[in-house]
C-alpha cells in the first residue's frame, strides 16, 4: 500500500529571539566562537505562558488551516517531545483537548532529535492499517528549560519552537511511484551510545529534571556516518538515487554536520533546507519547522521528492522519502 499523504505543514515559534551577542553577555562564549562552530546566530526561548504544549497547538493549528481540514477531522495525535509539559499524561492529549478533537488517539513519542521521524513512520503505520483517516504527527520542544546555562557547550545549540503536518490514510493501494504520499521510512537505535548525548536527570533515577550534557565531537562523527546511512538505506529500498531528490529536510543541529553529510552522499548544498542559523537546535522540532518554512517560501512544491533526516540522543536516527 502507497503512504499516508501530506496535507498540510504548520509551525510556531516562541516570541523571545536571543542572539549570539546577547547569550555573550551571560556565558563565556562570543558570536564569532558560535557561528564559526555551529552556524547558529539566534534561537527563540520560550518565556512565560509559553509551553511545549501551548506551541504544538499553534503549530497544529496552523498546520489544520494550511491543509483546509477541521480539526474534527483528526483522530491521531502523535505528539515527538523531549521536553513534555508533565511527565504524564502525553502533552500530546493536552493539544487534542485544545483543539477539540477528544476521543481520538493521542500519545507521545520519545525519541529525541528524531523523535519527529519515529512519530511520522508510526502515524504513517497506524493510518495505514485503519486506526484513523486523519493524524496531526508534532514534534514540538522546549529545550530552554533543560540547559545548563554555565555550559557553554551546550546552551548556545539550542532553542524553542514546534512543527506539525497533517496525514491522510492512503487511498490507493497500488499507485504511480510518482503519487504523493510518504515513500519509504527507516528507523534505527543504539543504547550503547547513552553517555555522549543524554540528559543527566529523570523521575525514576534522580527524581529531577536534568541538564542536557553531550561529548560533541563524538557526536559529530556518528552524525555524519549515521545519517548518511540510513538516507542511502532509504534510497536503495525505494530505488531512487541522490540526484533524484529535489530537497533535503535535515535535522537542524549543526551546520557543520549539514555539510559534512551533503558532500558524503553527494548531494548539492544548495538542495538542503537549512534554517540553523534562524531557529538553532529544536530537537524534535527541528525538522517539521525547516519543513514548513520550505514549503511557505515557495522552494518546496507539490511533486517534489524531499528526504526527511535526523539523529539524536539515544542514539536515535532516521530517514523518510516523501512525494509532496
Amino acid at each position: 500500500m502507497s503512504g499516508s499523504r501530506l496535507l498540510g505543514t504548520g509551525s510556531a515559534l516562541p516570541r523571545q529571539v536571543v542572539t549570539n551577542a546577547q547569550l555573550a553577555e551571560r556565558v563565556d562564549t562570543s558570536d564569532e566562537w558560535i557561528v564559526t562552530r555551529t552556524g547558529i546566530r539566534q534561537r527563540h526561548i520560550a518565556g512565560e505562558g509559553e509551553t511545549t504544549a501551548t506551541l504544538a497547538t499553534a503549530a497544529a493549528r496552523a498546520a489544520l488551516a494550511d491543509a483546509g481540514v477541521d480539526a474534527a477531522s483528526i483522530g491521531l495525535i502523535v505528539l515527538a517531545t523531549a521536553t513534555p509539559d508533565n511527565t504524564f499524561p502525553a502533552t500530546a492529549t493536552k493539544v487534542q483537548a485544545a483543539l477539540g478533537c477528544n476521543g481520538g488517539i493521542a500519545f507521545d513519542v520519545a525519541a529525541v532529535c528524531s523523535g519527529f521521524l519515529y512519530a511520522l513512520a508510526t502515524a504513517d503505520s497506524l493510518l495505514r492499517t485503519g486506526m484513523a483517516k486523519r493524524a496531526l504527527v508534532i514534534g514540538a520542544e522546549t529545550f530552554s528549560r533543560i540547559l545548563d546555562w554555565e555550559d557553554r557547550t551546550t546552551c548556545v545549540l539550542f532553542g524553542d519552537g514546534a512543527g506539525a503536518v497533517v496525514l491522510e490514510a492512503p487511498s490507493a493501494e497500488h499507485p504511480d511511484r510518482n503519487a504523493p504520499g510518504i515513500i519509504a521510512s527507516k528507523l534505527h537505535a543504539d543504547g550503547a551510545q547513552h553517555d555522549l548525548l543524554y540528559v543527566d536527570g529523570g523521575p525514576s533515577s534522580t527524581q529531577t529534571v536534568g541538564h542536557v550534557r553531550m561529548r560533541g565531537s563524538e557526536v559529530f562523527r556518528h552524525a555524519v556516518v549515521n545519517l548518511s546511512d540510513v538516507l542511502m538505506e532509504v534510497l536503495a529500498e525505494t530505488g531512487f538515487s541522490a540526484s533524484d531528490i529535489d530537497w533535503v529536510v535535515p535535522h537542524q543541529a549543526n551546520a557543520r554536520i549539514l555539510d559534512a553529510t551533503a558532500r558524503k552522499l553527494g548531494i548539492a548544498p544548495e538542495k538542503v533546507i537549512v534554517t540553523v542559523d534562524r531557529h538553532a537546535n529544536t530537537s524534535a522540532a527541528s525538522v517539521p519547522l525547516a519543513l514548513d518554512v520550505a514549503r511557505k517560501d515557495g522552494r518546496i512544491k507539490s511533486g517534489d521528492l524531499v528526504m526527511l533526516e535526523a539523529m539524536g540522543g539515544g542514539f536515535t536516527w532516521g530517514a523518510s522519502l516523501i512525494r509532496m
